[in-house]
């Protein structure tokens, strides 16, 4: 899909750098795809413990007595 954007110059050339990605459309997928894993890992967090009913998951390593 084609979109018309206005991107801060200073911006785009900073992700460029930081990247080593030099064609805007890649910097700007690279940049969509680090937006979606950050919130997909937000709400996943954001759920943590929110399942009532589940039996306590079993841990491989046995507890270390002091």
């Amino acid at each position: 899909m084609r979109t018309t954007l206005i991107i801060d110059d200073e911006l785009l050339a900073k992700a460029q750098e930081l990247s080593g990605l030099q064609e805007k459309t890649a910097v700007l997928h690279a940049g969509l795809q680090a937006l979606i894993s950050r919130e997909n890992a937000r709400r996943l967090a954001a759920l943590g413990g929110t399942e009532r009913g589940l039996k306590t998951i079993a841990r491989r390593r046995t507890r270390i007595s002091r």
